[in-house]
């Protein structure tokens, strides 16, 4: 066994934030994911920001979170949003590279001082007298901890749909977490499920490119979503 005070499940945006913040206020803390490649990875949409969401990104930031800072290392493409109406529903959003974002959050998070990342599927939370213990995982495996935040995004008991099919998995050619989502059960969780939809991919080579507006990003302002992010720094970068 090993003793953590903080054990987080998910290496997903909320699971990677949580795990940074805990390690850099001293606590000695996991971060278990299914797969260390995917730490990071931006499944759907591979955008921050937009309405709300980029409120959300600043204020992750002002809590020296990583996501916008991130972006500001991985971003294809970077405009405001709705620049004809007035400010308050302006917004700023990004596009990134899904492969260079994925990548720099994972060196951020292995170069973390306090965090350890253990590949494993965390199957059952050690709970005694109504407190948390600790986890166990597929492997075996148990660990004690103080905390254990559960990070899980769409793997508990994860279903994919694709037309009239239905597979288990927590995202495409990924292992669904059966088992936590039953212990969670067992303490007084109730569980529920919420329907994502992904829309479906074009190709490029069926569209008529000639009858569609081209919206680019925005240059020769250096656009950041980041405080800690340099004006030199998002210059440099290609646009």
């Amino acid at each position: 066994m090993r003793n953590y005070d903080v054990i987080v499940v998910g290496a997903g945006h909320a699971g990677v934030e949580a795990a940074l913040a805990s390690a850099r206020l001293g606590l000695k803390t996991a971060v278990f994911t299914i797969t260390l490649d995917n730490i990071g990875v931006m499944s759907c949409n591979p955008s921050v920001g937009g309405p709300a969401k980029s409120h959300l990104a600043k204020e992750v930031d002002a809590l020296g979170g990583e996501m916008g800072r991130n972006m500001d290392k991985s971003f294809v493409q970077m405009r405001i949003l709705n620049t004809k109406k007035g400010p308050a529903v302006r917004s700023l959003r990004a596009q990134a590279d899904r492969k260079i974002y994925a990548r720099e959050m994972k060196k951020t998070v292995e170069a973390q001082e306090n965090l350890d990342t253990v590949q494993d599927i965390v199957t059952e939370l050690v709970v005694e007298n109504g407190e948390i213990r600790g986890i166990k995982t597929k492997t075996g495996m148990e660990f004690s901890a103080k905390a254990v935040v559960i990070a899980s995004g769409t793997f508990l008991r994860g279903l994919l749909y694709i037309g009239d099919k239905r597979v288990k998995g927590g995202r495409m050619g990924e292992l669904s977490a059966d088992d936590l989502t039953g212990s969670l059960e067992k303490v007084g969780f109730k569980m529920g499920r919420f329907k994502t939809g992904t829309p479906p991919r074009l190709d490029i080579r069926t569209l008529d490119l000639e009858k569609l507006e081209e919206q680019p990003g925005i240059t020769g302002i250096p656009l950041k979503f980041s405080m800690r992010t340099s004006d030199e720094e998002v210059t440099e970068k290609p646009q």
